[in-house]
């Protein structure tokens, strides 16, 4: 809802997205006055980045993951010293910024920032900027007003920093044609693979080899450490089952809403619009010629509006626009049919789109629904309070005793009448066996020291909007190696693939000398045209970037790759070069703009660069490392 860059220049966004993760609101000013200790995981010139704001930064940037990725969401990726790096390094891209916006004096001014929340689509209604939505939308973000303005504002300077070294990137059509025709060259290549499989045979790892990549790779033969789990869950739908609404009490509520279930007049209406345009007075003129036509002739309504009226939605039916209820049309058109009765057609009546000639087709009379057609709704809807306000007040208590009782979630249960659910065996990583505990917070709640150790409840943790869960361990198993013999028969498996690989690797290697060196007696297939820009549909990118590299001064010319993944060796004879004789213009310029996206890209990484080293960066490694369990 709040993005702060609305409405302007791409490359700017990209480049505030890259280095900007939301965090709490620290101003320049509390950056600077901030004193360092040995927690804080980086300082900028002088200025710490604290572990609270490194936390804050890094629990942003996992629910960002997971709102992007839903369910292939994997903790994991946010637990690697590479992840926890990047984002150390995008706090600090953030800081060299504002210290920099800080030294230059820029400041988004007062103007510009109600400008840009005014023009903010969720804060507005009918068009116009609402303070009570601005307010209803702070809240229920848990935001201030102050807290929301001071990030909004320093969003805003950062995009007047950013754009003065974004907007500079600029690439000449002359050099965009001449990287189109490098990318539209072809060249005519003929293919020979050497498989791994044709050395199968030869490979014949050996024991000690065996032995040896057991010992190296003790890693991928751990079983992970497991835990069995129960849990008990407080949830307003668990609450639900549990109440009982009188027929008294709905009875009650519906004579007190009646008005919520009052349907309210709908009318049916064709008509015929003539579009006023630059010339009112011909329009007029028009629409009132054709509305003689119709008073004349009545019954030809349909047919008149089909051949005259500009509404595209309606003018085919006739002008049919079917049943609609008050506040659905512009008032001047809707206080026309509303004022008519059915079978009866209107004058000319004028709105912001032309002259209307209406004919009222149809009228619904308003009717109250009854209590039997809304009484499972309206039952609903008590359960519904009901519960809301059963688990506020229960909230606090189930975590009192999760938390006093924490040797047994029974006195949980049997207090709130919740059922005492169990789970299967599921590492740290959680997994279908999991269930409702696969919830991260549950998780780190569950593989806590005094949790696993003591085996005591954990704490109650809010797993989803009104659903809180506690659980303790029921049994426990320590991670583990798996037993060689249990594995040798997959080690050598991945050992025989291996040789056979290199096996294969070798042979063409060889192969290629030879080509090179003048002796070609090898069967050629596959023969087929590859370009830089169709290039990676038709053959890999590591063959394509061989392909293109082999110097093609002297055809044929020769080139040969390894397809680590897929294995095996594959050689390339190049037998012609050809250039495109025209270009595709709208390619070109396609071409230019990401061209020049990507100079402004680099342009903005070098003045990054230079910032980080005028501003002194020091990243204390040792306190992200103490961090990583968090």
């Amino acid at each position: 809802m709040f993005d702060a860059v609305r409405n302007n220049k791409r490359i700017v966004q990209v480049f505030l997205g890259l280095i900007t993760l939301p965090f709490a609101f620290w101003g320049v000013e509390s950056y600077i006055r901030n004193a360092g200790d040995s927690r804080d995981v980086a300082t900028v010139g002088g200025t710490p980045i604290t572990l609270q704001q490194y936390q804050q930064a890094w629990r942003n940037q996992q629910e960002r993951l997971r709102g992007a990725l839903g369910p292939n969401y994997n903790p994991a990726l946010m637990e690697s010293p590479e992840a926890r790096l990047a984002v150390v390094n995008s706090l600090v891209d953030q800081r060299v910024l504002l210290l920099e916006a800080n030294k230059r004096r820029l400041m988004a001014s007062d103007d510009l920032l109600r400008d840009v929340i005014s023009k903010i689509p969720a804060l507005q209604e009918d068009g116009k900027f609402s303070a009570a939505r601005y307010e209803t939308a702070l809240k229920a973000q848990g935001l201030t007003q102050t807290g929301f303005e001071a990030q909004l504002r320093q969003d805003l300077t950062l995009q007047q920093l950013v754009g003065s070294v974004s907007d500079t990137g600029m690439v000449a059509a002359a050099a965009a044609e001449a990287m189109l025709r490098i990318q539209a060259e072809e060249r005519q290549v003929a293919e020979l693979r050497i498989v791994p499989e044709q050395f199968a045979a030869q490979a014949k790892p050996s024991a000690e080899a065996m032995q040896k990549f057991y010992e190296e790779n003790r890693a991928s033969f751990e079983i992970p450490e497991q835990v069995r789990a129960e849990f008990v869950q407080l949830s307003v739908d668990a609450l639900l089952a549990q109440l009982v609404v009188t027929p008294e009490e709905i009875k009650s509520w519906y004579e007190g809403h009646k008005d919520r279930y009052q349907q309210s007049e709908e009318r049916r209406a064709s008509h015929i619009l003539i579009p006023s345009g630059s010339d009112v007075a011909q329009a007029k003129s028009k629409a009132e010629a054709v509305l003689k036509e119709v008073q004349q002739n009545p019954a030809k309504f349909a047919d008149i509006a089909k051949r005259e009226s500009k509404d595209p939605g309606s003018a085919s039916k006739g002008g049919d626009l079917g049943f609609f209820g008050k506040g659905s049309m512009v008032k001047p058109f809707e206080d026309a049919v509303f004022s008519q009765k059915e079978g009866e057609l209107s004058g000319l009546v004028q709105s912001d789109f032309g002259f209307h000639i209406i004919k009222v087709t149809g009228i619904k009379g308003g009717k109250l629904k009854t209590l039997d057609e809304v009484k499972p709704e309206i039952e609903a809807e008590l359960k519904r309070q009901a519960a809301s306000r059963k688990f506020a007040e229960a909230a606090e208590a189930f975590s009192n005793t999760v938390y006093e009782q924490s040797d047994s979630l029974k006195p949980a249960a049997d207090r709130f009448k919740l059922p005492l659910q169990q789970t299967g065996w599921f590492s740290r990583r959680g997994g279908q066996n999991a269930g409702v505990l696969g919830n991260e917070k549950a998780l780190a709640a569950l593989f806590g020291e005094d949790v696993l150790k003591n085996k005591r409840n954990t704490e109650a943790v809010e797993i989803a909007p009104n659903t809180l869960v506690a659980a303790r361990i029921v049994e426990h198993k320590p991670a583990s190696l798996k037993p060689f013999d249990t594995v040798k028969g997959q080690i050598e498996e991945i050992l025989k693939i291996q040789e056979s690989n290199a096996l294969a690797k070798k042979a063409g290697e060889e192969k290629l000398a030879q080509l090179k060196a003048g002796e070609d007696k090898l069967g050629w297939a596959l023969v087929k045209n590859v370009s830089r820009m169709e290039g990676s549909r038709q053959v890999p990118p590591a063959a394509l970037q061989a392909i293109f590299k082999a110097d093609a001064g002297k055809l044929p010319a020769y080139t040969g790759v390894e397809f680590p993944n897929n294995g095996g060796y594959v050689l390339y004879k190049i037998m012609k070069v050809s250039q495109p004789s025209s270009l595709d213009e709208g390619k070109r310029k396609v071409l230019q703009k990401e061209y020049t996206s990507l100079v402004a890209q680099e342009d903005f990484a070098a003045y990054l660069a230079g910032l980080r080293a005028r501003y002194k960066v020091e990243v204390n490694k040792a306190a992200l490392e103490d961090n990583k369990d968090r």
